[in-house]
């Protein structure tokens, strides 16, 4: 698919991995927008485009931590995938837990894919370059 722009939501509470992933899509060869939040909260109401995020664009993917403060990555997951309008986005869970219930919980709320993150500056860079290629380069989506 042919995108003019992809719309990617990082929803990390990290600012370490916020900072890897804007250097790592910044290099990259497809144009994109990257818009961060850093809580469960603040991606609901981004995603519902309630209060600061009324004008907020609907993401193409969204790239997501479990372990986030006020509302887990979990439930976060389980509101975008039962509700109508945003349940074909994709999202990825990109997190730094490598626990069995968290991945099978994970697939049970219907995450697209479960990627652990690496260590290192290198490999954290590589796979937000290949979740991008892969998703954008390889995958049919829907239209928007």
């Amino acid at each position: 698919m042919n995108w003019q722009s992809v719309e990617i939501l990082l929803v990390e509470d990290n600012p370490g991995d916020i900072r890897l992933a804007k250097e790592a899509l910044k290099e990259s060869k497809i144009s994109n927008n990257l818009h961060c939040v850093v809580d469960g909260m603040a991606a609901l109401a981004y995603l519902q485009k309630e209060g600061e995020y009324s004008k907020a664009v609907k993401p193409d993917l969204i790239i997501l931590d479990l372990n986030l403060p006020k509302v887990s990555g979990h439930e976060v997951l389980e509101k975008i995938k039962t509700t109508p309008g945003l349940r074909r986005i994709p999202v990825v869970i990109l997190t730094s837990s490598d626990a069995e219930e968290d991945i099978i919980r994970s697939y049970d709320r219907y995450a697209n894919c479960y990627i652990r993150k690496p260590i290192g500056i290198e490999c954290f860079i590589s796979v937000v370059n290949n979740i991008e290629n892969f998703w954008f380069q390889l995958v049919r989506l829907p239209p928007k």
